[in-house]
């Protein structure tokens, strides 16, 4: 199975605030996409355009304090909240970190942004990082 850095997840007080440390820096920025399941608004900055998969950065602006996002940033600031990893399939990978003793916040992969499938693996299980799995969608 092939796995590769997807996007490195930050928490931001707001996405206006933060966005031009990035854009000055050079990355390419993308469209925002509210996520209520998640009390999020997420806006992703890619590292180029040159690549079919560029690496991005997603700042992550939470839509109200008891939410993920707005619960992390009161306990800790504003900071990397996850890295995300880009594999094939992402169910196949989560049943097999779950027989392997890994702690799952998902163990059935449910819908992220752009129409990805996810998953987040528990911090206990990876030395205090939150990591997401994401399935990309296949490209029609």
């Amino acid at each position: 199975m092939n796995i590769e850095i997807d996007h490195i997840g930050i928490a931001v007080k707001t996405l206006d605030e933060r966005t031009p440390f990035w854009t000055a820096l050079g990355l390419l920025r993308g469209e925002d996409e509210s996520l209520p399941d998640d009390g999020v608004i997420a806006r992703f900055l890619s590292t180029s355009g040159e690549t079919s998969e560029p690496v991005r950065i997603e700042l992550l602006e939470a839509t109200g304090p008891d939410t993920p996002i707005g619960r992390f940033i009161d306990r800790r600031g504003e900071g990397v909240q996850q890295i995300a990893f880009r594999v094939d399939d992402v169910q196949l990978l989560i049943d097999r970190l779950v027989s392997n003793g890994v702690r799952m916040i998902d163990e059935v992969a449910r819908n992220g942004a752009h129409g990805s499938k996810i998953a987040f693996v528990h911090p206990s299980s990876t030395g205090g990082v939150l990591v997401e799995l994401v399935q990309r969608p296949i490209a029609e």
